[in-house]
């Protein structure tokens, strides 16, 4: 039986190492994190992550062939592959700060493998990392001696969340890197050989390691680069009475373009997109490419444009003030389908509004108000630290900032709401009930385009939709507050 062990039970990690669990039962996997809490929650009825789909698989192999441990030392020591799934936060201080990936919880995962192993290993980055990291796990793990071989292999995670479960089923492809050695090619063949038990195999690549690291980092930029691509033109649509929505239609008809990722929103978030872009960043600055640094750092400029420009057209829209009015956020995670807030635009523009003193009510079906409180006291990066390990400031106050149990709640007395996240439930919300019960004039200001502006206007409501033809009554008030 081939042991697999996987360092991190987070986003990536478990939902990987369960869907590897289904579909190879001959394989052992254990899945192992220092946080006794998030442990329990993967051995308990309600799973620490929300992901349509992962209740099932986990509920399928735990316990058969899929374990979830906190004895780290253990599970590495027994392991033949070893995946290394932890977080790789931006730097907040130091080399690099603000940019570079903060490599701290990858090297002490490299030494402790290097402490308890005592049989040969290949070790697989799970977690996005610089390009050249493997040299340096190398470097480590040479250095341990006792006469065990390791081999690393880069495999970076291609998954959306929302669809996380969907994606590791048939995935696009399945990246690995390795050394160009035949020690390097055999590990490769050991990992392809487990992926190729439910992926074809004409979806399995295999590369050298540093073309392998780059991929992650590269593919996320270009995802990245296309929403701020479309984002830019709303900005441009609302200047000249075009609806983003068709020109995206038009030009996505091109072959050579295609629809996806051609939706104009209030910005993108995510744990990936913007950290690894800036870590793209350092990387050329570092290699003396600061002309491609500069291109990729607009993405990320384009994409803080967008919230704080969502934020402006609130506020000026309202009288050029929100203070001590009732605003409804509808939405609080990065995408619909999933409960994770890291980097979600819904913060930038929270704390906007709560800057010019609005009292925010916020509901979202899957994000807690512990969660939410916690986001909007973070700083920026701590949230990609382990949970117990992130430095958390004063939390917003209870008369500033209150979660809803549902939409019609949030939105009683309001003066306005706001959808941030693309949530079906909002598609299909009574707006009639939610127009009856807020202050007047009502407006709705949505950040997902994902309502009928028409039918709201015919109900009383004043809209705003991202890149759409503006309401008479935002024609004559100033675009920027």
């Amino acid at each position: 039986m081939v042991k697999i062990c996987c360092i991190g039970a987070g986003y990536v990690g478990g939902p990987t190492m369960a869907v590897i669990a289904l579909k190879c039962p001959e394989v052992e996997v254990v899945v192992v994190d220092i946080s006794e809490a998030r442990i329990a929650g993967w051995n308990s009825d309600r799973l620490p992550i929300y992901e349509p789909g992962l209740d099932d698989v986990v509920r399928q192999c735990r316990g058969r062939n899929l374990f979830f441990s906190t004895d780290v030392n253990r599970y590495v020591g027994e392991a033949d592959i070893v995946f290394v799934s932890v977080n790789t936060p931006t730097k907040t201080r130091g080399l690099g700060a603000g940019k570079a990936a903060d490599l701290t919880y990858w090297e002490s995962a490299a030494r402790m493998i290097g402490d308890v192993s005592r049989s040969d290993k290949i070790v697989v980055e799970k977690s996005t990392v610089p390009v050249k990291t493997a040299e340096a796990i190398e470097k480590i793990l040479a250095h341990h001696g006792r006469g065990v071989r390791y081999q690393i292999l880069s495999n970076p995670e291609f998954l959306a969340e929302g669809t996380a479960v969907q994606d590791l089923f048939c995935p696009d492809r399945v990246l690995i890197g390795g050394r160009e050695t035949p020690e390097g090619q055999a590990a490769v063949k050991a990992l392809k050989d487990v992926y190729a038990r439910w992926v074809p195999e004409d979806r399995i690549i295999t590369t050298n390691l540093w073309s392998a690291e780059l991929s992650k980092l590269a593919a996320n930029a270009f995802l990245a680069q296309r929403i701020s691509s479309v984002n830019a033109i709303s900005a441009l649509c609302e200047a000249t009475g075009a609806d983003v929505a068709e020109v995206a239609c038009s030009i996505g008809k091109d072959k050579r373009i295609g629809p996806r990722f051609l939706s104009a929103s209030v910005g993108f978030g995510g744990s990936c997109f913007q950290k690894d872009i800036l870590n793209l960043v350092y990387i050329c600055e570092c290699y003396a490419l600061p002309e491609v640094a500069e291109y990729w750092r607009q993405v990320i400029g384009i994409n803080d444009y967008q919230k704080s420009r969502f934020v402006n057209r609130v506020v000026s829209s309202m009288f050029n003030t929100v203070a001590g009015k009732k605003v409804a956020v509808l939405g609080f995670a990065f995408k619909k389908d999933t409960g994770d807030t890291r980097e979600t635009p819904a913060i930038d523009v929270c704390r906007g509004l709560l800057g010019d003193k609005a009292v925010v009510s916020i509901y979202d079906p899957q994000v807690t108000e512990e969660q939410v409180r916690r986001d909007l006291a973070m700083k920026k990066f701590d949230w990609d630290h382990p949970r117990h390990l992130q430095p958390v400031g004063e939390p917003a106050g209870q008369h500033v900032i209150a979660m809803a149990p549902d939409a019609y709640e949030a939105a009683r007395d309001a003066h306005a709401v706001c959808i941030l996240t693309e949530w079906e439930e909002f598609r299909n919300l009574d707006y009639s009930r939610m127009y009856d019960a807020m202050q007047k004039p009502a407006f709705v200001f949505d950040g997902r385009n994902i309502v009928d502006p028409e039918k709201l206007r015919e109900i009383g409501f004043i809209v705003y939709s991202i890149g759409k033809p503006l309401d008479n009554w935002l024609k004559d008030m100033p675009a920027v507050a």
